[in-house]
């Protein structure tokens, strides 16, 4: 058995090039967001809540992001029969709200954005705009 692996890791550098695309798209579609990317283990790496985005999203946005890291797939995946209880029993961190989506490069899961203040098709549109700014799977 292996003690060690190498992996990849989503830099400070790849964070901002997913939240400037990701700010860039919401300015576009004239929906301010609050906008979370998170690593592989949950840890923020970059975050904003644009001017004018509810203040409130970004708790949102911050599940989105811990969610889509953590499965590795969109939030909106969670069935909806265990949305409510899975997000009780986690203290809310855990959402099947849209606008969670992995950070997936190389089919490695590198991290979460979580986006939200827009309808739900907004959000998932600013999350998307961003993955493809660093070439991660949409």
């Amino acid at each position: 058995m292996e003690t060690t692996q190498t992996t990849q890791i989503l830099t400070h550098q790849g964070a901002l090039k997913l939240l400037t695309a990701a700010v860039a798209k919401a300015e576009e579609i004239g929906q301010p967001q609050c906008i979370v990317i998170v690593d592989a283990s949950g840890e923020v790496l970059a975050e904003i809540r644009m001017t004018g985005a509810k203040f409130l999203s970004r708790k949102s946005a911050l599940a989105k992001a811990l969610t889509a890291s953590s499965i590795g797939s969109a939030t909106v995946n969670i069935p909806e029969e265990v949305r409510t209880l899975i997000g009780l029993a986690t203290g809310g961190n855990v959402t099947g709200l849209p606008g969670g989506m992995p950070i997936v490069v190389d089919g490695t899961v590198l991290g979460g954005i979580g986006v939200g203040s827009g309808s739900g098709q907004q959000d998932i549109e600013v999350a998307r705009a961003a993955l493809a700014a660093i070439g991660a799977e949409t």
